[in-house]
């Protein structure tokens, strides 16, 4: 969000998710898979510039 100078109030109307899942992802907490394909059209990214994959 902050490369592409975006605020938590503009993701939010651009992708369609609600405050709730704004909130979850600030505390990396899980999200649905169609929540990241929400966040990557809405920042025009690829799923590799917003999510990692870590093993446990």
């Amino acid at each position: 969000m902050q490369d592409k100078g975006v605020t938590t109030y503009q993701l939010r109307e651009k992708s369609g998710i609600d405050s709730k899942t704004v909130r979850r992802l600030k505390a990396n907490e899980n999200i649905e898979t169609k929540t990241l394909d929400k966040l990557c059209h809405a920042l025009n990214c690829k799923l590799e510039d917003i999510a990692e994959f870590i093993e446990e």
